[in-house]
C-alpha cells in the first residue's frame, strides 16, 4: 500500500520514476493513488500516460475513458482539458529532447480527445515532417485546412501557424495541398502581413531559383499579393518567376508594375533591368528593348554619380548584373566596360562597408598565411559556381576536373543553388572534387572558402549570379580569377580574367579592370560532346532532300534584328534554301519578329521553320546534323553552341567584333583551323553565307577539315588545356607570393 505523508512527496516520487523512464513503477504508484483517492482525476491522466509510454495504447485510452464517462457534459469538458494539458506538456518535453516518435504518439492521442485542437494538429504536422512520414495528404486527413477555413475563425498562435507553413513549404513545396494550406493562412495574417512575407518570399525564392519550380514560386507570390497587392519586393521576384516559367507577357507587365512602385535610383536600376530581361527573354521586342536599355544606361550612370555608400547586401546584389544585357544590344567595349567597372566599384564599396569585419579579417588572414606559406605544399584551387550541372558552363568545364594533377593541386567545389537529385552532370562533379561544399548563403560560402585556405578561387559565374558576386567581393581567397561563365565582371577583387590570343583584341587591357591572362592557344577546350539519336528529319519539316538548310539555334537574347536581317538576306540569295530557327524564347513573338523582317527583305515566310527545344543536350547536338550551315549571332556570338557546331563538323558563318561576346566563335574557329566563314563586316557575313550555301564542295572541304581537327586541334584536347590552366595557376601563385 502507498505510504505518503503529503501529496507533494507523492508527486515527487512519481515524477522521479517517470523522468527516470521507469514507467512501470510510476504506473504502479498512480494505480495505488487511484485506489486511495479515486476522485482525483489527475491520477488517471498520468496513469494513462504511463501505460501509453509502455506501448499499451488501448489500456491508456480505456483508463482515460473510465475516468471521464461518469461525469456530466460540463465536467467532461473540464476533464478533457486537464487531460490534454498533461499530454501536451509531455509532448512538448519530448519534442525538446528530439524524441519525435514518442511526441507523435502522444499527440495522436490528444487528437482522439480533441480532434479539432488546431495547435495540436499543427504540431502533429511538423512531427510528421521531422519523422519523414509526411505524404502531403496529412493536411486534408488531419482536417487542418477545413478548420482554418471555418467561420467564425479559430483562435490560433500565428507564430506556430507560420512555423508549420514554413516546414511544409520546405518539405513538400510542389504538393497541391501545400498551396491550399498557404491560401488558408491568409485570413490569419491580415493584421500582420510581414509574418507571412518572411515565410512565403524566402520559400518562393528557394523553390524558384534553386529548385527551378517556377510555377509553384509564381503561385506562392500570387497568394501573398492577395493580402498585400502592392508589395514591390514580391512583385519584383514574381516578374522573374513569370519570365522563367515561360509566361513572357505576364513577366514583362509585372516588371513594369514593379518599376512604377519603386522610387530610389538603386531600385529603379533593378526594376528596369527586370523589364529588359522580360523583353529580351521573350525575343522579338527589339525596338522596345533598345528603348528600355537606353533608359537603363541612364539610370546606371545616375547611380554611379550618386555613388551611394550604405546600401544593404540585398540591394547591392541586385546591381551587380544591371548591365547584363549591354553586350546583346551593341558592341562597344570601351564604353560598356568603363560603365561596368564604375558600377562594380559602387557595389564593391558598399559590400566593403556592409561586411567590413569579414573583408578586413580575410585580408589580414591572407597576409598572415602568405608569410607562413611553404612553397612545397599543394596549391588549393576552389571552383565557385551555380552552373556546374547540365548547363553550358557545366558541359565545358568538365575537363579541368577530369584531368587535374592530384599530386600538385587540391580541388574544392563550392556549389550554389544546385539540385543534384535530378542532374546527373552535377552528380558527376560531386565525385570529381576533393571537397564538396553546398550552400545558397554567400557569407557561409565565403567563410568556408577562407577556412579551407583556398589559394586561387576560380569564379565561373561572373555577374550571372548575385550570390557569386557577393562572395567574390569579400575576397575570401588571396588570388581570384574569372573564367568561362561570362565576360569579366569588372570587380577590383578579381585579379585575373582568362582569355587567349583571339577572344580579346590586343588593346583590351586598356579598358579591363582585371589583368587579362592569355593562355597560349585557347581559353576553353573539350574532349568532345555526347551525341544521341536525332529527333528531326527534313521530311518532318516539309523540306526537300536537295534543299540547303541554314540554322540559327540561339536564344531570344541574341536575336538582334541587324544580324537577323543579314541572315534573311543570305536566304534570299540562295535558291531552294530554308532557315531553321531554334532557341529559348516566346515562340509567338519570335514568329512575328521574323515574319516582319522577312516581309521587309522580300523573303517568303514559307521558307522559315521554327524548331522546339528538345529534352536533352545530346539530342540537341544530334539534331544539328539537319543543317548544312549554321549562322551565328552578333553582337553576342554562340559559345557552347559554336563548339557543338564545330564538333558536329558543320560549316558556320560568324561576324567578329570587339567585345568578348563578339569573338567567341572567332577564337574557336581559329583554334579548329577554320577561317572559312569568319566575317569582319556585314557584307562579308552575307557573302560567306551565300557562298557556303551555293558551294557544296566547299562545305564538304570544311566538314573534312573539322573532322581532321579532332586529332590535332587544341580545341579538342581537354588534357592539354588542363595542363595550360594549371601552369597559369602556378604562375599566378608565384606572382602573388613574390609581390610586396
Amino acid at each position: 500500500m502507498l505510504s505518503i505523508t503529503s501529496p507533494n512527496q507523492w508527486y515527487k516520487r512519481a515524477e522521479k520514476s517517470f523522468l527516470a523512464g521507469n514507467y512501470h513503477q510510476a504506473a504502479s504508484l498512480y494505480e495505488e493513488a487511484i485506489a486511495i483517492e479515486p476522485e482525483i482525476k489527475s491520477y488517471y491522466w498520468y496513469l494513462g500516460l504511463m501505460l501509453l509510454l509502455q506501448g499499451q495504447e488501448v489500456e491508456a485510452q480505456t483508463t482515460w475513458l473510465m475516468a471521464i464517462m461518469e461525469g456530466d457534459a460540463e465536467q467532461v469538458e473540464v476533464w478533457n482539458a486537464e487531460l490534454v494539458e498533461v499530454l501536451q506538456t509531455e509532448a512538448q518535453r519530448r519534442e525538446k529532447l528530439a524524441e519525435y516518435s514518442i511526441a507523435e504518439k502522444i499527440r495522436q492521442n490528444i487528437k482522439e480527445v480533441c480532434p479539432e485542437n488546431i495547435h495540436n494538429l499543427l504540431n502533429l504536422l511538423q512531427l510528421a515532417i521531422k519523422l519523414e512520414i509526411y505524404t502531403g495528404q496529412d493536411l486534408q486527413e488531419l482536417g487542418i485546412i477545413k478548420i482554418l477555413q471555418s467561420e467564425p475563425r479559430v483562435e490560433i498562435n500565428l507564430g506556430l501557424l507560420m512555423e508549420t507553413l514554413k516546414s511544409v513549404l520546405d518539405y513538400a513545396p510542389a504538393h497541391p495541398s501545400t498551396l491550399d494550406f498557404a491560401e488558408a493562412c491568409l485570413p490569419y495574417c491580415r493584421d500582420n502581413t510581414q509574418a507571412l512575407l518572411i515565410v512565403l518570399l524566402p520559400s518562393a525564392i528557394e523553390i524558384g531559383y534553386s529548385q527551378r519550380q517556377y510555377g509553384t514560386a509564381v503561385q506562392l507570390c500570387e497568394i501573398y499579393l492577395k493580402l498585400n497587392p502592392n508589395n514591390s519586393e514580391v512583385i519584383g521576384h514574381l516578374a522573374s518567376f513569370y519570365q522563367n516559367s515561360g509566361q513572357y507577357e505576364k513577366g514583362i507587365e509585372t516588371a513594369k508594375l514593379f518599376f512604377s512602385l519603386v522610387q530610389e535610383v538603386a531600385d529603379k536600376v533593378f526594376a528596369n533591368r527586370q523589364i529588359l530581361r522580360g523583353l529580351m527573354t521573350a525575343g522579338g521586342h527589339w525596338q522596345e528593348s533598345c528603348s528600355v536599355h537606353h533608359r537603363q544606361e541612364s539610370l546606371v550612370r545616375l547611380l554611379i554619380e550618386e555613388n551611394p555608400k550604405h546600401l544593404d547586401t540585398a540591394r547591392i546584389s541586385r546591381l551587380f548584373n544591371a548591365n547584363f544585357f549591354t553586350p546583346y544590344i551593341h558592341d562597344n567595349p570601351r564604353e560598356s566596360r568603363n560603365i561596368q567597372n564604375q558600377l562594380m566599384q559602387v557595389c564593391q564599396k558598399n559590400i566593403a562597408n556592409y561586411e567590413q569585419q569579414s573583408v578586413n579579417r580575410y585580408f589580414q588572414g591572407h597576409l598572415a598565411r602568405k608569410q607562413q606559406s611553404k612553397t612545397t605544399k599543394k596549391l588549393n584551387i576552389g571552383y565557385l559556381s551555380h552552373c556546374l550541372r547540365s548547363h553550358s558552363v557545366g558541359w565545358l568545364a568538365r575537363w579541368l576536373f577530369q584531368y587535374y594533377d592530384q599530386d600538385k593541386f587540391q580541388v574544392n567545389g563550392y556549389f550554389i543553388n544546385t539540385n543534384p537529385s535530378c542532374d546527373p552532370l552535377h552528380e558527376w562533379y560531386l565525385t570529381k572534387v576533393d571537397k564538396v561544399y553546398k550552400s545558397n548563403e554567400y557569407l557561409q560560402i565565403a567563410e568556408e572558402i577562407y577556412q579551407d585556405e583556398i589559394d586561387i578561387l576560380i569564379d565561373l559565374d561572373s555577374i550571372t549570379l548575385d550570390t557569386t558576386c557577393c562572395i567574390i567581393a569579400l575576397k575570401p581567397a588571396p588570388v581570384q580569377v574569372t573564367w568561362l561563365g561570362w565576360d569579366a565582371s569588372g570587380s577590383s577583387s578579381v585579379d585575373y580574367f582568362i582569355a587567349d590570343p583571339y577572344v580579346l583584341p590586343d588593346s583590351a587591357q586598356e579598358y579591363y579592370k582585371e589583368q587579362i591572362w592569355r593562355l597560349p592557344q585557347t581559353y576553353v577546350a573539350v574532349d568532345g560532346f555526347e551525341v544521341s539519336v536525332p529527333t528531326v528529319r527534313r521530311d518532318q519539316l516539309d523540306i526537300p532532300d536537295d534543299a540547303v538548310v541554314y540554322l540559327c539555334g540561339q536564344r531570344g537574347f541574341k536575336r538582334h534584328p541587324d544580324i537577323s536581317r543579314l541572315q534573311l538576306q543570305i536566304l534570299k540569295e540562295v535558291p531552294n534554301s530554308y532557315f531553321l530557327i531554334k532557341g529559348i524564347s516566346d515562340e509567338e513573338s519570335i514568329k512575328v519578329f521574323f515574319d516582319g523582317l522577312a516581309e521587309e527583305e522580300g523573303v517568303d515566310i514559307s521558307r522559315l521553320r521554327f524548331l522546339p527545344i528538345v529534352a536533352t543536350e545530346s539530342v540537341h547536338r544530334a539534331n544539328l546534323g539537319i543543317a548544312d550551315i549554321v549562322l551565328d549571332t552578333y553582337p553576342y556570338n554562340g559559345a557552347t553552341t559554336t563548339l557543338e557546331t564545330l564538333w558536329m563538323c558543320i560549316p558556320m558563318v560568324t561576324k567578329v567584333g570587339e567585345q568578348f561576346a563578339a569573338r567567341n566563335s572567332y577564337t574557336m574557329m581559329m583554334n579548329a583551323g577554320i577561317t572559312e566563314g569568319i566575317a569582319w563586316t556585314d557584307e562579308e557575313y552575307v557573302e560567306w553565307g551565300v557562298r557556303l550555301g551555293k558551294d557544296e564542295v566547299l562545305r564538304q572541304q570544311i566538314a573534312w577539315k573539322l573532322r581532321q581537327s579532332r586529332k590535332t586541334s587544341p580545341l579538342w584536347n581537354g588534357k592539354q588545356f588542363t595542363h595550360e590552366m594549371e601552369k597559369a595557376y602556378t604562375q599566378m601563385w608565384e606572382i602573388y607570393m613574390n609581390s610586396q
